[in-house]
């Protein structure tokens, strides 16, 4: 599939046909191609998060009037989180229309969880540069929201919230989330992230993303707690 043939599946035309190439446009790409004045997807996917994020919570806040604000916030998390993201990426097959690098197409990068999320992220992000909030709300009612029911995103956890949600109920302490090494080339880049409590630390995870990290970090943490 190519990005007239996305288009016309989604059943959306960009007025800004680069912007949508670049929300699919990862670093590796970018730095093989040095010379073409080009740009990756990761302040797209910035943006991005924060309209899924508004968007899901307006969705949450209308279809739910009964739901409080902690339960709408986990169900958010629950939504908003990368193997939900792969799963919404994957049935629209953003894999075909990824552009990336040599070094990271050989090591399966096009199948990369991270990379998938980052994608569908960046590309939300492009759609409302592009036509406006309206439109991000279109394109998710379509292949988000009816997808959307309690129990739905079960399986996927969201050990931050599980970990503030502990901390505020059984102990005290302003948690914090340190990135304090990178590793790797810029298309095999691997995150260490700290979790403190009260300036303790707590746990320490690996991941692909910064966000993958912390989640790993909040995880660990959760685990030496309950085996105190």
């Amino acid at each position: 599939m190519n990005f007239e043939q996305f288009q016309e599946q989604i059943g959306v035309k960009f007025h800004n046909q680069p912007l949508l190439k670049q929300s699919f446009t990862h670093s590796s790409y970018v730095n093989e191609h040095r010379n073409r004045g080009l740009e990756d997807n990761e302040r797209l996917e910035f943006l991005g998060d924060a309209v899924l994020e508004l968007a899901v919570s307006q969705f949450l806040y209308r279809k739910y009037p009964k739901m409080n604000e902690g339960e709408m916030t986990k169900f958010r998390a629950s939504i908003v989180c990368e193997p939900s993201l792969v799963h919404f990426a994957e049935n629209l097959q953003f894999n075909d229309l990824v552009l990336l690098g040599k070094g990271e197409e050989m090591t399966g990068g096009r199948t990369r969880p991270a990379l998938l999320a980052d994608a569908f992220e960046g590309f939300i992000g492009a759609l409302y540069l592009d036509q406006g909030f309206g439109t991000v709300l279109n394109f998710l009612d379509k292949y988000v929201f009816p997808t959307i029911k309690p129990g739905a995103f079960s399986h996927t956890m969201d050990y931050k919230s599980m970990l503030q949600e502990v901390v505020q109920q059984d102990l005290e302490g302003q948690i914090n989330y340190k990135i304090v090494d990178e590793k790797g080339p810029a298309h095999h880049r691997e995150f260490i992230a700290e979790v403190t409590i009260q300036d303790d630390v707590c746990g320490e995870g690996v991941g692909r993303t910064k966000k993958e990290a912390e989640q790993n970090a909040a995880k660990e943490a959760l685990d030496k707690i309950k085996k105190k």
